[in-house]
């Protein structure tokens, strides 16, 4: 588990501003949350890589999606550890643990425990389609 962002991805909030779209800026670099069932990567079948939209480091397969009728794309593992990071999160009344790209300190979602689902891991990885840029394997 990383600890802080990589240098290279590192950027002021005003640099940050100037490369992200509105919607993506407040996902991204503010912890927002796109709408349920608005994103464009809920049911998307593609197979391939999902980078982080911020810098573009690989954060999850599409070999661990699965739908979990959230509203949102899950995964139930990272494509390594390294790749991501954990922070307590306590706002909403509610105690959860949010998830963020280990290259840049970006936003991504949450990740939940324990509900039951039929993965390897009992982990949903809850991420914003918009947090997301999907590249498909081209042997696919």
């Amino acid at each position: 588990m990383a600890d802080t962002p990589t240098a290279s991805a590192q950027r002021t909030e005003q640099e940050w501003r100037d490369i992200l779209s509105t919607e993506e800026y407040h996902v991204l670099r503010e912890a927002g949350t796109e709408r349920p069932f608005s994103g464009e990567y809920e049911n998307d079948p593609t197979v391939g890589v999902y980078t982080c939209r911020a810098c573009g480091a690989e954060l999850f397969r599409s070999e661990t999606k699965f739908d979990a009728a959230c509203g949102w794309p899950s995964f139930y593992a990272p494509l390594a550890e390294d790749r991501v990071r954990y922070i307590k999160d306590t706002t909403m009344g509610m105690e959860r643990v949010e998830v963020r790209c280990a290259a840049c300190d970006s936003h991504m979602g949450h990740v939940f425990g324990g509900e039951g689902f039929p993965t390897p891991t009992d982990l949903r990885y809850c991420i914003n389609s918009i947090s997301l840029r999907l590249t498909p394997d081209a042997s696919a």
